[in-house]
């Protein structure tokens, strides 16, 4: 019997990681209490205590809101680095079922994200909760993997996101009011995002223009488009999560938090969704472009210390951005 007992306590505390993306490898985290509520793939519960786990990695979908995919390039990222065993891996899905673009099948209680406009990828309210926002969940995510009953080694959590995933963690970053209250380290890593909120009038100089690369002036074309600073663009007409914080402290924020920004080399066609709005032409001609633009400016002109890693061979690809070399010690840093 204490055999038995023994052995029971073992293998709860060294579970092998879920990794299908299957139904089995799913669970569904309650917002503002409950019914509502959204699901995650996830490598081991989010409930179940988990000595072994020492870092987090959150992947944030593109727009296609295929969170199996994404947990499926999580898991192989995982497996390269050697990370299966001590990672908790998450991947959340923003599902939508609006009727026209976005026709999701959703479960009973769970949450439809808006999937245009101000969507669930800038932190925009729920389609069927007025009271919930898209970046709501995330905070709920992040809360869960920072209880210290379930995982007491947790030493760092990363939270990524590639194309409007990763337009969802370059506002996320910058907006999220629980970075400094978990008690565990958070990260950033921003993958080839259509555009970025910028912070003031500036934009990046025109590419004919002297020292362009590193060079932001006024935007030179506001009065033909209107928008160029608005929000998601801009901190103007904010609305949602972000509408809770004032200009100075989203500014604050966006500097001192810690920031990768992973550029695919060759993500320089208008392919996969690219944004050519004239308010994401303002800030380049190319995601690679708009990327290296943004982490100037914001070193710049407000001082933080943001990183960029230009990932060689790679497109508009997350598979090829996530699993690529370069990316694997930026997605799971060591404890």
């Amino acid at each position: 019997m204490k055999l038995t007992f023994l052995f029971l306590i073992s293998a709860v505390a060294y579970a092998a990681p879920c990794t299908t993306a299957a139904p089995n490898c799913t669970e569904w985290v309650a917002l503002a209490g409950g019914p509502s509520r959204s699901l995650i793939y996830r490598t081991y519960s989010l409930d179940a205590k988990n000595e072994q786990i020492t870092r987090a990695l959150i992947v944030v979908h593109g727009q296609g809101r295929d969170a199996d995919n994404y947990f499926r390039t999580s898991l192989a990222a995982a497996f390269l680095a050697g990370a299966l065993e001590d990672t908790v891996v998450v991947a959340p899905r923003f599902a939508s079922s609006d009727g026209r673009g976005c026709r999701d099948t959703l479960a009973p209680d769970e949450v439809s994200w808006s999937c245009s406009g101000d969507s669930w990828r800038s932190g925009g309210v729920a389609a069927n909760n007025p009271k919930l926002t898209s970046y709501d969940f995330a905070d709920a995510i992040l809360r869960k993997l920072a209880r210290k009953e379930i995982f007491p080694n947790l030493k760092v959590i990363v939270v990524a996101g590639h194309s409007a995933g990763g337009q969802f963690v370059t506002r996320y970053e910058m907006a999220n009011q629980v970075h400094d209250t978990l008690g565990v380290p958070v990260t950033y890593v921003v993958a080839n995002p259509s555009s970025y909120a910028y912070l003031d009038p500036a934009r990046p100089a025109p590419a004919e223009a002297p020292a362009a690369a590193s060079e932001f002036r006024d935007f030179s074309d506001a009065r033909n488009c209107t928008t160029y600073d608005r929000w998601p663009y801009g901190l103007q007409n904010r609305t949602g999560y972000a509408a809770q914080l004032s200009d100075d402290q989203l500014k604050k924020q966006l500097a001192a938090r810690p920031v990768t920004y992973l550029l695919g080399e060759i993500d320089i066609l208008p392919l996969g969704g690219f944004d050519t709005s004239c308010p994401a032409m303002a800030q380049g001609p190319t995601r690679l472009a708009r990327g290296q633009a943004f982490v100037g400016y914001v070193n710049q002109r407000y001082g933080a210390h943001h990183h960029a890693a230009v990932v060689p061979l790679c497109g508009h690809n997350a598979r090829c951005m996530f699993t690529a070399e370069p990316a694997l010690p930026i997605l799971f840093p060591k404890p």
